[in-house]
């Protein structure tokens, strides 16, 4: 809640409890319409719950932030960084934290470069006397310069300025600490201005002083080593700066408040916008400015006139005259326990401005991304580095979105159904980042192939076992997966895309904001859609053909059939939305694949595998007695009959072929491979285990063989046999990695070969195939399931058709024509519907059935 009407909200209690009501009130008036408009459960349901994300996602987009913010800019601080700032723009403790944070952001940058420059200040002050004195002593000791009084007096001059300057720096650093005190007794002014301009005498700069004291007996509480020290400062300040012969005159007087000290010289003078910075710790002017000094002293007199309580500055010289003079007010009781970290404010005159230093105003910080609450919660593994929001891939979803909207509802999966996914995938791979990976390409002319089903057969089962192939292909295929534990995060990460990329669907949002539509533009669009729907009115009461053909391309907007139009464009747009985030940021699926470390010792792994091998040959001595023995044999030891024995064990072989897969993989990871012999050893294991589970994979496929010519063909056999047949495969490919010794190509071969094998269940036609098989061993045996049969799709009335003319009425029996418009056009149907009677037959009762087992 950002916008300006909710910054007045001065509680963040109240924010909630308005975010909390409109999104009840949203997904409560969602779910009515969609049980109002006969919506089913499985739709509605995802429907309200992403919508009434998606608003507080909106709504709240702004109450949050400035925390993100205030984390981010911590994180800056901590390395060091104090220019962050944060958006302070609302009312509530959020925004008074806000612009607290900012407060505590701009002193600990002033504190940070005060300390910059002092560390860089008193290097450099102590650097030139140090190496003066240093020059100083190397001439004596190379004997180049004689120890006479010159040599040492400038030795000794700059060995005191080091000193004067340790003093001066001590001394800040009892104010910086807050261990100054006052001890204030009451001093005689005059005779503490003669004894100061005594000392300063001593120095030998060619000035006079000029003391006067109004009135001459003027005594005033301060504590008087400070006071003394506040004009000892000021006084070789301005002696350093008269010219040869130039007077300094020194002033105290009373005021209204307390008393005054002037100090004046006859030198350059100091520029006024540089009269404040002048006080600040080293910042002495340049010489040319007329500075010089350690640039300390009038830090410390300011220093010293804080701790009365009195203020101190530069003011314009006396009328006619040139130079510095720098005022000192102080109160007639000085303030005991006032020390620097409480500073006094001035109070200047009207009749003699002082100048100050501009105050600059702080150059805008850089804004910063926040790191929104989704970075927190998916961290590393799904990080969202500067992707900007995409209005255009938003608005070509939504069109997918009102395209399923219009086509879907109401009709069988077709050339609509087909259109559709096109669309759908023409959209999530133009925005991939991935979409120039070999890899996704090839996932690419996959999915169309897979979704093409939907025109093609009549078969639902294996049409959605294309479609859900088809995801599972595109999804890896986005985020460019290597692994199997890649494929699966990939799926994982689609509908967790929708909650992922809910910042990055507001930032898409937001950019609605900076469009600027002509006027000419919107013009064109009211006249052209005006025009279509007038004289499309027009020519339909004219003609009826046009009518016809009005009517299969607008869809029946009635109440109910348009509120499940809006819920299918929300769900399908909804979907092909969080396809295409996905696409544009796939997550970090591979960062959990770290080096494996191999077992130490050969045995760990070898004797488990070699133990494996052994009882798959046990196995196959148990095949091997069962053919040879007969069905006597068999019927004898077990008490099965030989297709009770083969149905018993099928799926437990199917089993056993995927589980050896596991152990291959498991051994090759953990195997060492430093030497040849480890290298032998793993290929010879491991090859014997792939050899006994083709073995196996042979057997399995035998036993499913005789059960369906014993109990007849059904299609989840054809399926349990393609998939049987699919490991057998991967058993192949997994010896050929175990030559070659490289199998990073292995996860990507089983996915491809897994959807091609679904490809080429239904370019066989698969009810079709189940259809001849079993009116084949109705021929042979006599044996048929009528009402299976009559299960089947469309796709296998041209063979139904064809059965023996005695029967062909039982196997077309309760069949109707489809009444399909051109948007349900499937090949199937079309097909079957000139063999199909046009008034539907009921089965003859000499239809006997044998339903398989």
């Amino acid at each position: 809640m950002s916008g300006p009407l909710m910054d007045q909200v001065t509680s963040v209690k109240v924010k909630l409890g308005l975010l909390v009501a409109v999104s009840v009130i949203v997904a409560a008036l969602v779910a009515a319409v969609g049980a109002a408009g006969n919506v089913p459960l499985w739709l509605s349901i995802p429907v309200t719950v992403a919508l009434a994300l998606g608003v507080t996602q909106l709504l709240a987009v702004g109450m949050t932030s400035p925390l993100r913010e205030m984390t981010a800019a911590a994180r800056g601080m901590a390395r060091g960084d104090y220019s962050a700032r944060v958006t302070a723009s609302s009312s509530d403790e959020v925004g008074e934290l806000a612009r607290a944070f900012n407060r505590m952001a701009e002193d600990l940058a002033a504190v940070d470069r005060q300390r910059r420059e002092l560390v860089a200040n008193v290097s450099h002050e102590l650097r030139t006397p140090l190496a003066a004195l240093c020059a100083v002593l190397e001439n004596l000791v190379d004997g180049v310069a004689e120890p006479d009084p010159v040599a040492l007096r400038t030795a000794l001059d700059q060995a005191e300025r080091l000193s004067t300057l340790a003093n001066d720096l001590l001394d800040l650093a009892r104010v910086d600490a807050g261990a100054a005190r006052l001890s204030t007794t009451e001093v005689s002014v005059a005779e503490l201005l003669d004894r100061a301009v005594a000392e300063a005498r001593v120095v030998g700069r060619e000035v006079r002083y000029d003391v006067r004291v109004t009135p001459p007996d003027l005594t005033v509480p301060a504590d008087p080593a400070r006071l003394h020290q506040l004009i000892a400062n000021l006084l070789d300040n301005a002696s350093r700066h008269s010219p040869a012969g130039g007077v300094v005159e020194l002033t105290a007087q009373t005021t209204g408040s307390g008393w005054r000290l002037e100090v004046a010289d006859e030198g350059p003078g100091i520029p006024v916008a540089d009269r404040d910075r002048v006080f600040e710790r080293f910042g002495t002017l340049t010489e040319a400015e007329g500075g010089g000094g350690t640039g300390l002293g009038l830090a410390i007199a300011r220093w010293v006139t804080d701790l009365h309580g009195g203020t101190i500055h530069f003011v314009d010289p006396a009328p006619r005259r040139t130079g510095a003079r720098v005022r000192v007010d102080l109160p007639s009781r000085p303030l005991r326990e006032a020390t620097p970290k409480q500073p006094v404010h001035v109070t200047r005159k009207a009749q003699e401005p002082v100048m100050t230093k501009p105050v600059e105003t702080p150059a805008p910080a850089v804004p910063r991304a926040p790191e929104s609450g989704m970075d927190m919660l998916f961290g590393k593994f799904w990080p969202e580095v500067e992707l900007p929001g995409n209005l255009r891939a938003v608005l070509y979803c939504l069109g997918v979105g009102v395209l399923a909207g219009i086509i879907l509802p109401f009709r069988d999966l077709g050339l609509g159904t087909f259109v559709v996914l096109l669309a759908a995938g023409v959209v999530i791979l133009r925005f991939s980042v991935n979409r120039r990976s070999r890899f996704t390409r090839a996932c690419a002319a996959l999915c169309p192939l897979l979704a093409a089903v939907t025109v093609l057969r009549d078969a639902e089962w294996i049409a959605v076992l294309c479609l859900l192939a088809g995801i599972a292909v595109c999804m890896a295929g986005l985020v460019n997966g290597r692994t199997v534990p890649a494929f699966v995060v990939a799926g994982v990460s689609w509908p967790l895309a929708g909650l992922r990329g809910l910042p990055w669907l507001g930032r898409s949002a937001q950019a609605v904001k900076g469009l600027r539509t002509s006027a000419a533009a919107l013009r064109t669009i009211l006249w052209s859609l005006l025009g279509v729907v007038v004289f499309s009115l027009l020519f339909a009461s004219a003609d009826a053909i046009f009518a016809e053909w009005a009517g299969a391309i607008v869809p029946d907007l009635e109440i109910d059939t348009f509120v499940l139009r809006a819920f299918v464009t929300v769900a399908v747009g909804g979907v092909v939305l969080a396809a295409t985030y996905l696409g544009l940021n796939p997550p970090n699926v591979e960062t959990g694949n770290g080096p494996v470390r191999p077992v130490a010792r050969r045995y760990e792994w070898l004797v488990p595998v070699l133990l494996v091998d052994a009882v798959f040959l046990v196995f196959l001595a148990a095949q091997a007695t069962a053919n040879f023995g007969g069905h006597a044999y068999l019927e004898r030891i077990t008490g099965l009959t030989y297709a009770e024995y083969v149905h018993q064990g099928f799926g437990q072989l199917t089993v056993a072929t995927a589980l050896t897969l596991l152990v291959v993989w498991a051994a090759a990871r953990k195997a060492p491979r430093t030497t040849t012999a480890d290298v032998t050893w793993l290929r010879a294991s491991l090859g014997l285990l792939c050899l006994l589970t083709l073995v196996v994979v042979a057997s399995a496929l035998y036993r499913m063989h005789l059960y369906q010519e014993a109990y007849g063909f059904t299609e989840l056999r054809l399926l349990v046999d393609v998939f049987e047949g699919w490991l057998g495969l991967l058993v192949i490919a997994v010896m050929v990695a175990g030559v070659t010794m490289k199998a990073s190509w292995l996860p990507r071969a089983a996915l491809l070969s897994g959807a091609s094998l679904l490809l080429g269940i239904a370019a066989l036609n698969p009810d079709a195939w189940v259809a001849q098989h079993n009116l084949d061993r109705y021929v042979e045996t006599g044996k048929v399931d009528w009402t299976y049969l009559q299960g089947l799709s469309d796709d296998a009335v041209p063979v139904l058709a064809e059965a023996p003319d005695d029967v062909v009425d039982c196997a077309m029996a309760d069949r109707e024509r489809s009444d399909d418009d051109w948007l349900e056009w499937n090949l199937g149907r079309t097909r079957a519907e000139s063999l199909i009677p046009s008034q539907p037959e009921v089965m003859p009762l000499r239809c006997v059935s044998n339903p398989p087992r």
